[in-house]
């Protein structure tokens, strides 16, 4: 099975648990958002690798429109069905990957992203297309688990990471993500960083990540250095914590 596919079958299955899901639904990080999005009067906004559509639901009231744009076709029929309970007429739903954008050339005023852009195949190449999809002057804003600074700490996570999606590529580091914007032609720089806390038997069943798995998971927190163990602040049931950013870019 080939990535791309990976993610749409990861995510189609799990699309309900996502719109639920308290990490993912709440978040000063949204209000963040849809305050800089009614910045711009009659925005047309892109939300690309929507997942169940948090990201759009709240710039929805502040933008003219919103593409709600992904891989998961089951991730999208969620997002538009909760668009309409919400009563969102501005949100339409779109299928495709980062890397290709089916939309005209200067098309958006700004290109959102929320917890997505670790799963891109080529995040180099997706960056290009916003580039070429956002109009002169357009802002990008983007929100994702970051990657960490010392190697022990970031080989951990990412490990982790895998072990409980098979369809995880990579949380990028705040440097890495300021020069992939700078290679894509943008500047951009970190907004804000916090810690997003992970309630372990929630965030694997989310995912429905194999018994075997959750395994490796465990021994691999129970068997981390002290100073591994210290910063992620894993607790005896394996909550821990995340990192996370706000990057922004024009």
């Amino acid at each position: 099975m080939k990535h791309h596919d990976q993610v749409a079958d990861a995510f189609g299955t799990t699309a309900a648990a996502y719109l639920t899901s308290a990490v993912h639904a709440s978040g000063a990080d949204l209000q963040t958002l849809a305050a800089e999005i009614g910045t711009t009067p009659g925005a047309a906004v892109l939300d690309l690798g929507c997942g169940a559509g948090h990201a759009s639901f709240a710039a929805a009231p502040h933008a003219q429109s919103v593409v709600a744009y992904d891989l998961a076709p089951q991730m999208l029929a969620t997002v538009a069905a909760a668009a309409r309970e919400r009563g969102l007429t501005n949100i339409r739903t779109e299928q495709g990957a980062a890397e290709v954008l089916p939309f005209a050339d200067a098309s958006f005023d700004w290109v959102i992203s929320r917890m997505s852009a670790h799963h891109w195949h080529d995040v180099p190449r997706a960056l290009a297309e916003v580039r070429r999809v956002l109009k002169p002057g357009g802002r990008v804003l983007f929100i994702d688990i970051a990657g960490i600074d010392h190697p022990l700490l970031d080989t951990h996570i990412q490990a982790i990471e895998l072990l409980r999606d098979g369809s995880h590529i990579r949380d990028y580091r705040a440097d890495e993500w300021v020069a992939l914007f700078a290679g894509a032609g943008f500047t951009a720089q970190i907004r804000e960083r916090w810690r997003l806390p992970i309630e372990f038997a929630s965030w694997v069943a989310r995912m429905r990540t194999p018994e075997v798995r959750i395994a490796a998971i465990r021994s691999m927190w129970e068997s981390a250095p002290d100073e591994v163990r210290e910063y992620f602040d894993v607790e005896p049931d394996g909550s821990f914590k995340l990192d996370a950013l706000m990057i922004e870019a024009r």
